[in-house]
């Protein structure tokens, strides 16, 4: 099924392989791979787990560096989430085990004896980086870029950030991310523009006539959400959901003044009909 033959083609006999990049919605391509922790089986070691898995320039690149000592410092709010963490280069496995000894021994921004311990891929031959799209012409032929994918416990392709070789990454963001990704998993919703855990969510707009008629002449209370047009609702059980999970609430969207919309403000076809 991940034959490499489906992931890299050439444009003819003297160019190198250009790799295809993984695709949201598609199975993570598996490995077998060395680590800190011990050999890796992706993605079976980590069935019915989310998982972030990136990719570092090198080790001992400084700002890899700070990433690190975030993530590590992190590590258990991204566990509490069923969220696991797995780290990648093509240095070698005891060029990472220096690198670690390296980081616990520094202090920055109210960090230190920061121990590593969440697994690092040794990828010198570069097949996992290739399968993942993780090493750019553009960037280097030799390591890998700022690659990042949250993958779902099906194993399935969620999410992917790039970042430049300059820039580093911002974790509020990546933990964000995983917790609207497991908001809406499996379910006919959606996240709004600067979602946080705990706000409300959006609810699938109608895609047929039907659908449409029947958010139109049902009153939105009766559904469990609010409208502030027919085609954009909210879901407000979010708050509920927070407390369950014991997710601090920052902030809620603000709600429309009105206990009702008016639908009757917006244009509506008159050949619509429940047939």
């Amino acid at each position: 099924m991940f034959d490499d033959k489906l992931t890299k083609t050439k444009q003819n006999e003297f160019d190198p392989p250009i790799y295809k990049l993984p695709l949201l919605g598609e199975p993570a391509a598996p490995f077998k791979a060395e680590t800190t922790k011990g050999p890796v089986n992706f993605p079976f070691d980590y069935a019915g787990k989310w998982v972030v898995l990136f990719s570092h320039p090198g080790d001992f690149e400084p700002v890899c560096t700070t990433e690190f000592m975030k993530f590590q410092f992190r590590q258990q709010e991204f566990k509490d989430i069923n969220t696991e963490l797995l780290a990648l280069s093509v240095d070698s496995i005891a060029s990472h085990l220096e690198w670690i000894q390296s980081i616990y021994q520094l202090k920055w921004d109210g960090l230190q004896e920061i121990s590593v311990n969440f697994p690092i891929i040794a990828d010198p031959l570069m097949e996992i980086s290739k399968k993942y799209g993780m090493v750019q012409r553009g960037e280097s032929e030799t390591d890998t870029v700022r690659a990042l994918f949250i993958i779902d416990p099906n194993s399935k392709v969620r999410n992917i950030m790039y970042y430049s070789r300059q820039t580093g990454r911002n974790i509020d963001e990546i933990k964000r991310t995983v917790l609207a990704l497991q908001r809406v998993y499996k379910k006919e919703l959606a996240t709004p523009a600067n979602w946080m855990p705990g706000e409300d969510v959006i609810v699938f707009p109608p895609v047929t006539v039907r659908e449409l008629l029947k958010r139109l002449q049902t009153p939105a209370e009766e559904e469990g959400y609010y409208c502030i047009a027919w085609y954009l609702c909210f879901t407000n059980d979010t708050e509920k959901i927070a407390k369950q999970n014991k997710i601090n609430i920052k902030r809620k969207m603000p709600k429309p003044d009105i206990k009702k919309t008016n639908f009757n403000k917006y244009t509506k076809p008159n050949n619509l009909n429940k047939e």
